[in-house]
This record gives C-alpha cells, structure tokens and sequence, in this order.
C-alpha cells in the first residue's frame, strides 16, 4: 500500500523556531535623529548665528538712532564742609548715686521719681531721734567737764594767792595746773564729740549733690538703709548740659587740632540711630590726650545744651564734625559720579549740530557732603552732567533731557562759562543720596 496518504503526508509534529529579526531599527532611527539635531545646533551656534549677529559699528549706528532719555544738571561752585562721621555716646556731665552716710530707717521721701531736682534740695529723712539723743549726751558731758574746768581754775587762783604768802607748797601749784590743763583738753574732745553728734544729725537729712534728674528710687519708704548699702537710694543725672563721647582717626586729628585752636568753635551735630533726624548742636570742648594704640583713635568731647532734653545718657548717636571748610569748590550730584575701570567718571552732556550727546570725562572726586560731592580735576563749573538715566549710556550715546537744568550744554571744543547757582532738579529727577 503506497504510503501517499494525507496523513501520511502530514507535517510531522515539529517546533520550528521563528526566522530571525533585524535588531530594532527604529531604536537606531532615534539616536540618529538626536545626532542629527544637536548637529545641526552646533553649526547654527558656530557659523549662521554670528553671520546673522550685527556688528560692533552696526550696533553702535542701531543705538545711536535711539534717544535716551536723562536728567542732567550743572556743575555749579560752592562751599564744600569736610565732614567726620563718628559714632558717639551720650555722657553726663555729672552722675551721683545718692546713698546714706548713717544707718536708720527711712522715715520720709521727699523727690519725685524722674522730676528735676536741685541742689541741696530734700531728698528723704532718716529716723533722726538716735541722733539727738548721742548729741544731746555729748553736749551734756561737755558742760560736766566745763564745770570741771572752772573750779579748776580758781582753785589755781587760790593756790597761787597762798604760795604768794609762802603759805602752800610750789609742788601743789604745778598739781593744780596739770589739772586744769587736762579738764581744757577734755572740753575740746567734750566739743568734738558734740560737732560729730551734730553731723551725724544732719545726715539724717539727706539732700541732692548736684542739680539733674531724679531716677527710679531704690528704696522704700520704712526700710532699714545703710551707709554700706552698694545701692543707694536714688541717682541724679545732670541733663543739662550733656555731651557726647566719640572718636576720630588719628589721620585727621591734625585738622581737628588746627581749627579746635583756632577761635571759631568747632560745630558738632548729633543724628539719630539712622542718621537722619537731627537730634542736638553743639560744640567741641576737649580732645583727649592720647591716642589709643590698639584702635588708632582719639577721644573728643562735645558739650549740647539739650535744652529739648533730646539727648539722653547712655544714648547712642550718629556724630558729624566739620574737620575743614573747601570755599569755592566744583559740585556735583553724587549720582553724577560713576565708578569704573577707568576710575571715577561722569557723562558730560554735549551739543553737537543740534544733536544732545553724551561722552566719558574721568574725573577725580574728593570730600562728598550731603548729596553732592567735590570735583577736583575734570570738570569745571558749567558742565552739564547727567545724574539719571546713566545705565543706558556709552560714549557718544544721543540724549534727550526730560528733567534737570535744560540749560545749553558745553560745546566739545570748550565749556561754557560758569552761572551762579544752577537749578536744582525739578520732579522726576532722581533723588540725592
């Protein structure tokens, strides 16, 4: 039997494996899409974008088309003070802690806490009875050894009377005034006695030493007070007049010195905290004697007549002293000068073929005062000078003035002549330091 049939012509019951795979192409697809963009930002970043990008000549024609709005005022002349800033304490003249010389108790309060006293005025009392009584015994014995002394000295009459007549012998006599020699000294101890009784009464009475202001009292009235008592009773601060403690470098002490014996009082001015509110005037009474070698300072006093009572001891405050006075010197606004690797510079305004221009001057700055400082080489009075709107600006920048002295500025091959007293900014400027 032929072995043809279907089922002999079945496949047989094999596993066959599958037709191998490539390895995911599109994996591959993906990596070089990636490589393909970050090259082509490499070529864009190297060699299209700096083609595209103006230059330097183009970029300053670009800027040079646009105005640049700015606020510009003169340099004017003025009188200039060299100031020293200091940080000072307030310092009483005269500080007492009131405390008692005997030991009683305190009977009487007669101050107010925190009300102005004076001096010699009551302060409070002390139990005064023990007192009289020690004043009233020594007193006693006093006139005991006065008594004493009296009859001493007639019994010497009487005793000098008889040796006169021979009648008593000389030995007796020098007895008799040893004796009254004695009872002498013993009055003037008796009288010593009586004057320390009396002292010790009027400490009971206990007054101000010096005139000021009362504090917190620190004890009570009833309580046993002591003349070793660390507390005291009551502190008098001296509010008028008060000065202040501050101190200089030692750089500048040689100006100081020369105006402080000059006859013109030195003017000190003392700030709040902040700096700004001013508190008291006054001037400078004494420079002290000596340098401290481990700051490289020197301490000055100043004398206020806080008559406000605006200073207060132990108070902390801004000082200001005019070490020297520059007449006549070339101002500006400190917001005029810049700062750069050139130095100190401002923007000079200038006026070229009816077109408002700027160009970088440097220039040297010296003593700054109140919002404006001095030029000492670069500008002359007349200059126009931009204080606002500085960021934008380059050398050769066109300007527009929308705030500040509008006056015409100087021309590139001169300045103008100078004007007494130029304008001060008008709103919208910015304001002074």
């Amino acid at each position: 039997m032929s072995d043809h049939s279907p089922k002999s012509l079945a496949t047989p019951n094999v596993r066959l494996s599958p037709t191998p795979r490539p390895a995911q192409p599109r994996r591959h697809w993906i990596l070089w899409s990636i490589g393909t963009a970050v090259a082509l930002v490499i070529v864009y970043a190297i060699v299209v974008r700096p083609l595209s990008r103006p230059t330097g000549d183009a970029r300053g024609r670009a800027g040079a088309s646009r105005m640049v709005p700015v606020t510009a005022e003169p340099a004017r002349r003025a009188d200039l003070n060299v100031r020293v800033f200091a940080l000072g304490t307030v310092t009483p003249v005269s500080t007492a802690t009131v405390r008692s010389r005997v030991d009683g108790q305190l009977q009487q309060i007669f101050f107010e806490e925190g009300r102005p006293v004076e001096t010699g005025a009551p302060l409070v009392q002390i139990d005064p009875r023990p007192f009289e009584a020690q004043k009233q015994q020594a007193e006693a014995q006093l006139a005991k050894d006065n008594a004493l002394l009296t009859n001493a000295r007639l019994d010497l009459e009487r005793f000098n009377t008889l040796l006169a007549q021979d009648s008593v012998a000389k030995q007796q006599v020098d007895t008799q005034e040893a004796l009254v020699r004695q009872y002498e000294a013993a009055l003037k101890l008796d009288q010593a006695q009586v004057d320390t009784a009396a002292l010790q009464l009027s400490y009971a009475h206990v007054t101000a030493p010096i005139s000021g202001r009362a504090g917190l009292r620190l004890v009570d009235l009833g309580n046993i007070i002591h003349a070793s008592d660390a507390s005291g009773i009551v502190v008098i601060t001296q509010l008028h007049p008060i000065t202040v403690v501050f101190s200089i470098p030692q750089e500048i002490l040689p100006k100081v010195l020369k105006r402080f014996k000059s006859d013109e009082p030195m003017v000190i001015e003392a700030f709040d905290r902040d700096g700004k509110t001013l508190l008291a005037t006054g001037k400078l009474i004494t420079i002290d004697n000596q340098i401290d070698p481990g700051t490289g300072t020197v301490k000055l006093r100043a004398e206020f007549s806080n008559d406000g009572e605006t200073l207060f001891p132990n108070q902390f405050v801004n000082v200001q002293l005019v070490s020297e006075q520059i007449a006549g010197a070339t101002v500006v606004s400190n917001a005029a000068v810049q700062r750069g690797a050139v130095g100190n510079f401002v923007y000079i305004v200038s006026d070229q073929d009816g077109q408002k221009t700027v160009s970088v001057r440097p220039v040297e700055a010296g003593p700054v005062e109140r919002g404006v400082t001095a030029i000492t080489k670069g500008l002359v009075p007349g200059d126009v000078v931009v204080v606002d709107g500085v960021d934008k600006l380059r050398e050769g920048s066109p300007v527009e003035l929308i705030s500040g002295d509008t006056a015409t500025p100087a021309s590139p091959s001169g300045t103008k002549p100078a004007r007494s007293g130029g304008k001060r900014p008008r709103d919208g400027a910015k304001p002074q330091s």
